[in-house]
């Protein structure tokens, strides 16, 4: 599954052109390698995300086309989650 479409359906999130945004200023790492926005996600993957003043390490386990507010939570787990003083 492309990069842009796991964040925008696990609603890590919000919007897919934002996802793309994100990707495209070298925010995000899988497996410890800068990614674009088209890379693909697999099931077991680590992603660390940069949101502004926090960094946020998951990793990926489960892939769904679509899914509901309740089941978003499902597709990963939040291993750590820190924030930097810059």
């Amino acid at each position: 599954m492309r990069l842009d479409k796991f964040l925008k359906v696990s609603r890590l999130i919000k919007r897919r052109t934002l996802a793309k945004e994100v990707a495209d200023q070298g925010r995000i790492q899988i497996n410890g390698n800068t990614a674009k926005a088209s890379a693909t996600v697999k099931e077991g993957d680590e992603l660390v995300i940069r949101f502004g003043q926090r960094i946020v390490t998951l990793s990926v386990d489960r892939l769904m086309e679509t899914t509901k507010k309740e089941e978003a939570g499902t597709m990963y787990t939040i291993k750590k989650e820190e924030r930097v003083n810059e």
